[in-house]
This record gives structure tokens, C-alpha cells and sequence, in this order.
């Protein structure tokens, strides 16, 4: 079952990264981030309250607690990077590196969650590392240099800080229903969010959203929530080294949008990188 919650997880997870692209055009991404983060926070302790279980959180133990805030601010350092690299790069760079995670993240969770090791699992990541690579391409020749050398910066961060989540996240839903513990993480990274904004004074460009940024960045962080409560209610069933791989085949979906919407096209490179990571991920699930 855990199968078709990462799946979920994937399909959302894809979804949201062209809603917010759409949604940060005309705004700062911190600010944008924030926002989608607030709803995030309503959606998530909605379906706490409308499931009854706001009474487990008496339950959580200390140890959970600790890593659940933990992974509450690397999400919302992995979320404030990706969204200024997606602000400023080409969707089809900045998701590829971002989801080279992947690897990252089975990586740690072997040497730290002490997931087993197998030649299948090897095989699937070496895969998967060479598909995200091919996949990284090279962006438009109208955007500086600059841009580009600090959107690719900003998305290896996300990546970093993602990987890091997945495990800390693991760790801290053990004993904890995982749209509880959903719930308060979001809280630490709508936190962390408005307190950036008002660091960097981007709170008055609350003035400049429009209705059409207000729209997309809500359905960005509808997206989102939905996207979280599957991927830790199957992080919480199934091995993070295997759910990982799954959930970032919403790159999939990002690319197949980001065609139509914003007529990004994919070179045969990145098409056999896709093809490749895909493999990799399959190889995983079966």
C-alpha cells in the first residue's frame, strides 16, 4: 500500500512545482514560499482535526519531537533554495538537480537508518545518478551567467537539505501518526518561512500579488500538503531508501507540464536521462 502512497506523493509533488512556478513570477520566492507554507499548515492540522487525532500529539515522545522540528527547518531550507533556483532558472534545470536527492537520500539512509544493502539497490542508484545527470540541461542563452550559475547553486542546495529531511523525518515519525506529525513540521517551516521574509523586509510585497498569483500559490500549497501527508504516511510504511526513488518520479509530471505550460522541450540527452532514472526508480519497486 505504502507503493501507491509514494506514487500519490510523486503525482502532486509534480504538480506543485509548475503551479508554484506560475504562482512566483511576479513576487519574491521567499514571500512565495511562506505563503504556500501557511496553506500548507490549515490543510494539514484540518485533516488532523477532521481525523480525530489532535489527541495523539499528548503521545509524542521528546526524541520524536526533536526530529520533527529538525526536519521542519531543513524543509524550509530545502523549499527556500528551490524555489529561488526555480525563480530563477529553467524548470528543466532546476528539478533534475533537486531530485538528484534521490541518491543522496538512499545513500543516507543506508549508513544512517541502516536500510539493507543489495546489488539491485546499487544497480538502481547508479541508474538513477546517471539519469538525473543527463537530465541536467543547459539553460537559455538570454539569461546571464549569474543566473545561472546561482539557480544551479540554489537547487544543489535543495537537494542537500531535502535528503537530510527524508531521514530526520523517518527517524521522527516513528512512533507518531505520520499526518500528525505532517501537521508539525509544517508549522516549523511556516516559522522559518515568515521569519526570512521579514528578515529580508519582502513582507510589503504582499501589496504586489495579483488575484492569478494568489490563485496558483494556493493550489501550489493545496498540492503540496497532499503531497506531504502521502509521502510520510508511505515513509512511515515502507523503506525511505525505496519511497524516495518513487516520490521523485513527480519529475515526470513537472516535465510533462512544464511542455505544455511553459513550452520547456527536452533534449535527447535528458529524454534518455529520464528514461534511465525512471528504470532505476521501477527497478526498485519490483
Amino acid at each position: 500500500m505504502w507503493v501507491i502512497y509514494a506514487s500519490c506523493a510523486a503525482l502532486f509533488a509534480g504538480i506543485t512545482s509548475i503551479l508554484a512556478k506560475i504562482g512566483i513570477q511576479k513576487i519574491d520566492s521567499n514571500l512565495a514560499t511562506a505563503l504556500r507554507t501557511g496553506i500548507v499548515v490549515i490543510f494539514a492540522w484540518i485533516i488532523v482535526f477532521a481525523g480525530n487525532m489532535q489527541h495523539s500529539l499528548l503521545d509524542i515522545s521528546l526524541k520524536s519531537l526533536l526530529f520533527l522540528i529538525l526536519s521542519g527547518v531543513t524543509t524550509g531550507a530545502s523549499w527556500i533554495f528551490y524555489f529561488r533556483a526555480l525563480q530563477l532558472g529553467n524548470v528543466n534545470v532546476v528539478v533534475p538537480i533537486d531530485k538528484s536527492s534521490t541518491v543522496l537520500t538512499m545513500l543516507f539512509a543506508i549508513a544512517i537508518l541502516g536500510e539493507s544493502v543489495t546489488l539491485l539497490k546499487m544497480i538502481s542508484m547508479a541508474v538513477i545518478g546517471i539519469g538525473t545527470y543527463l537530465m541536467i540541461q543547459k539553460q537559455d542563452v538570454e539569461q546571464s551567467a549569474s543566473k545561472i550559475r546561482h539557480s544551479i547553486l540554489y537547487a544543489g542546495l535543495s537537494a542537500f537539505f531535502a535528503a537530510i529531511t527524508t531521514i530526520l523525518g523517518k527517524v521522527g515519525i516513528d512512533d507518531v501518526d505520520s499526518n500528525v506529525g505532517t501537521a508539525i513540521r509544517t508549522i516549523v517551516v511556516l516559522i522559518m518561512a515568515w521569519l526570512i521574509v521579514f528578515a529580508t523586509k519582502k513582507q510589503g510585497d504582499l501589496k504586489k500579488l495579483d488575484k492569478k498569483s494568489w490563485l496558483f500559490i494556493t493550489l501550489s500549497g493545496l498540492a503540496t500538503g497532499l503531497s506531504w501527508l502521502f509521502y510520510f504516511r508511505a515513509l512511515q510504511e515502507g523503506q525511505a531508501s525505496i519511497v524516495v526513488p518513487i516520490d521523485k518520479l513527480s519529475i515526470i509530471v513537472t516535465i510533462i507540464f512544464a511542455y505544455f505550460v511553459f513550452k520547456e522541450k527536452l533534449s535527447m540527452k535528458a529524454c534518455i536521462g529520464l528514461i534511465l532514472l525512471t528504470s532505476g526508480t521501477l527497478l526498485l519497486v519490483v
